[in-house]
């Protein structure tokens, strides 16, 4: 697999919204490109249920949220699994005024960048930073 080559294994577990996988995929191996890094990340869109559960399990939070992250071993073993919500980042598309497509862009891109080892929550904002800065050029967007 050559240097920035992403592979993005799509699973769509919900049924209630489009999921538009060419251009989530156009994204994700964008931000690769951009960051220079390599492997396969599987992207799961589910409902509020799935993420209530996960976010329970793996974070102590009883309650949905929009993105989790669950970093693998990398490389072509796997760089790790992104979890969205497809209902909440529809509410929180609305509630800002954005798209559903670009909401799930949005989402998909801090996934990818906490599954690459950046953590808003503990850094001096790098990840804050890197995300603005890959949102401007491969999103169009702050």
């Amino acid at each position: 697999m050559p240097a920035s080559a992403l592979e993005v294994v799509l699973l769509n577990r919900q049924r209630r919204r489009r999921i538009d996988g060419a251009r989530l995929r156009r994204v994700l191996r964008g931000a690769a490109r951009a960051l220079r890094v390599s492997g396969e990340v599987a992207l799961v869109f589910a409902g509020d249920r799935t993420l209530h559960r996960l976010n329970r399990t793996y974070r102590g939070k009883d309650k949905p949220t929009d993105v989790l992250s669950f970093p693998g071993p990398g490389g072509p073993e796997g760089l790790g699994d992104i979890v969205i919500s497809v209902e909440t980042a529809h509410r929180n598309a609305r509630a800002v005024g954005r798209a559903l497509p670009r909401e799930l862009d949005v989402l998909a891109l801090h996934g990818f960048l906490h599954v690459l080892g950046y953590d808003h929550e503990a850094d001096d904002g790098t990840m804050d930073r890197l995300e603005r800065r890959l949102r401007r050029e491969l999103l169009g967007c702050a």
